[in-house]
């Protein structure tokens, strides 16, 4: 949207999707309206610290009036409530931008979930910065008047938040009232008035925002000034001097999350960089989590003034972590471009990480339950630190939680190679995309008859990290479906005789199948992981897993070209019966069993027969010929 500067007032519409949040937020949204102070407070300390940011390199922006602070006024005849700062204050191009668009991608999406919402929850906001106007929750006409720091002229938008908006310049009177910054005025409906009450303002400002930087102060009926809230950087205090309630207060304003945090590391660094530290992980998935970005959202403060939100503090598997690093040492007049290579950041990147490892490391130890549920949450996402970080991968490996054959809960590695039978000498694996298909899976029925406990691993990471996972205590991984698996040396678990001996002659039918798939396979031959399946699917020994194969094929990429190994169970009645025909030589009636077989293999995987159409023709074929 391109914005000129307007030399008189204009009238400009909402863009729709303002228009449609407007409205679900005076309705439906918050179920508090006090959280609108909360929200122009914190839009404030942004503004302050933006500036601060700013007179790093333009001291002069803050020469005149060097004292940062938050002012909130009451005109009770007026009916008025006023939230005001010197910050960086906006020009009227981005009074427009700011306020009369949301400039986030993820807009649409929002407003679908939120209509969607039955109880009129208010757990998504503050993900997608629409703060500013939940203040029509209480206000029917808003007016701000502001003036970019540095600027000779101040301008005003005025909205009462169902016609669009109003842009003009400022009034000498509005332009005197505020040399520099922002200030907010609302016209609070009669029903709400108790917004207007000393009282309650202080005990909104004193429950929601004592974590920000700057002091807040209540202008008194008598023109006097009174703080209610001194300047107080939380992850700057003792951990003893902080209560869990402040905690939770804080993570909502500083990760913009609303939901409870389920794990804060809260420190201080000492030695050779200090740094205080306030990180958080959230208890649900931030809706970016899987952005093809992979940003993380940890904020860099240095001596408490705040740098940037991009400073990549924390390794891409990391990035569902929130929080604060406020540095003593980086230089305060870094560029964004820098902080990639500055040593001190880097320092405090491996440093912090390794914490944060440590922590979850001595949650998972103190509390099994709610370590699990993280997992649930975040699991996904910390894998891809087994696949990214040579140098954690076995930390990580402690850390990871896997589905198995063993029962419906989570399984730690050392609990599996505890339960190790006699004679397995590897870890067993089967990856895929889909739990259920898994546990049903032809490739585990070896393993199962042996009582063998196998992974089983869903998410699209598994198939990459697997392929170069180092042993654990000594046991390789080893996937199910890639070469040849042989667990014979393995006691079943049933001994009760069966007529698994009972094996025809196949070489006869491995030659006629070969011949009738061709290049669809790269080789068929006798299974040893089947036992009550006539056949599977599995990739050659070299190369990547069958799971990987198709994932990269799926992605649109070329991945190795290799094709599935056709594997077939002597035992089956119907490889028996196939064996049977082609030892007649009845290789026309072979072919087609060949063809039907190979689709059963591919929709045991969950693929598409090969040639849906032709695997119709042939099972209805067969199944006329058995009526």
């Amino acid at each position: 949207m391109s914005v000129e500067s307007d030399t008189s007032g204009s009238q400009h519409p909402f863009q729709a999707e303002v228009s449609r949040l407007l409205h679900l937020m005076v309705h439906s949204v918050y179920t508090e309206k006090e959280i609108f102070l909360r929200e122009l407070i914190s839009n404030a300390s942004d503004a302050l610290d933006k500036l601060r940011y700013e007179a790093i390199a333009q001291p002069a922006l803050i020469e005149t009036e060097p004292r940062l602070a938050i002012r909130i006024s009451v005109d009770k005849a007026a009916h008025t409530l006023t939230v005001a700062d010197n910050g960086i204050g906006m020009t009227q191009p981005e009074l427009i931008e700011n306020l009369g668009t949301i400039a986030r991608s993820g807009t649409k999406a929002f407003l679908d979930r939120l209509s969607a919402e039955k109880d009129g929850s208010s757990a998504l906001i503050g993900q997608f910065g629409v703060g500013f106007y939940s203040a029509f929750m209480v206000s029917d006409h808003i007016e701000v008047v502001s003036r970019r720091a540095g600027a000779p002229t101040a301008s005003v938008w005025i909205s009462d938040g169902a016609n669009g908006f109003t842009i003009a310049p400022a009034s000498e009177a509005q332009a005197a009232s505020v040399p520099r910054g922002t200030a907010v005025t609302l016209t609070i409906r009669k029903e709400d008035d108790a917004f207007l009450e000393a009282s309650r303002i202080e005990h909104i400002v004193r429950t929601y925002s004592d974590h920000i930087q700057f002091p807040v102060e209540l202008v008194e009926p008598d023109g006097s000034v009174r703080q209610v809230k001194a300047a107080s950087a939380l992850w700057q205090r003792s951990k003893s001097e902080v209560k869990p309630e402040d905690y939770a207060e804080a993570y909502k304003t500083i990760a913009g999350q609303f939901d409870e945090p389920a794990l804060t590391i809260h420190y201080r660094a000492e030695g050779r960089q200090s740094y205080a530290v306030l990180l958080f992980v959230p208890s649900t998935r931030p809706f970016d989590l899987y952005d093809v970005g992979r940003k993380g959202r940890v904020k860099l403060y240095v001596r408490r003034v705040f740098i940037t939100d991009d400073a990549d503090l924390m390794p891409s598997w990391l990035r569902f972590m929130r929080g604060v690093i406020d540095s003593e040492d980086v230089p305060l007049n870094i560029s964004r471009e820098m902080l990639q290579n500055n040593p001190i950041v880097g320092q405090i990147r491996k440093a912090v990480t390794g914490r944060v490892l440590s922590e979850l490391e001595q949650f998972r130890d103190k509390d099994a339950a709610g370590y699990e549920t993280l997992w649930e949450t975040f699991g996904a996402v910390l894998k891809e630190g087994l696949y990214e970080d040579f140098e954690r991968r076995d930390q990580l490996l402690k850390l990871a939680r896997f589905r198995s054959t063993a029962g419906g809960g989570w399984r730690s590695l050392k609990e599996y190679v505890a339960a190790l039978r006699p004679e397995q000498a590897d870890i067993y694996y089967l990856a895929g995309d889909n739990l259920d298909r898994l546990k049903a899976s032809p490739q585990l029925e070896a393993a199962t008859a042996r009582g063998v406990e196998v992974l089983l691993l869903t998410d699209p990471v598994d198939s990459f990290w697997t392929t170069m996972a180092p042993p654990f205590e000594g046991k390789a991984l080893r996937s199910l479906t890639q070469g040849e698996v042989d667990l014979s040396s393995i006691a079943l678990v049933d001994t009760t005789p069966s007529d698994a001996s009972d094996t025809s002659d196949v070489g006869a039918l491995i030659a006629i199948i070969k011949t009738a798939l061709g290049d669809q396979v790269s080789d068929v031959r006798v299974s040893k992981r089947l036992v009550s399946s006539a056949v599977c699917l599995v990739a050659p020994g070299a190369g990547p897993d069958l799971a990987l194969e198709r994932l990269l094929q799926r992605r649109n990429e070329s991945g190795a070209g290799l094709k599935p190994v056709l594997e077939i169970n002597p035992t089956h009645a119907i490889v028996k019966s196939a064996a049977a025909r082609a030892a007649d030589q009845r290789t026309e009636d072979v072919a087609e069993i060949a063809h039907l077989l190979f689709d059963q293999a591919r929709i045991l995987d969950g693929e598409l027969p090969a040639d849906p159409a032709k695997f119709a023709e042939r099972l209805n074929r067969f199944v006329l010929r058995g009526l």
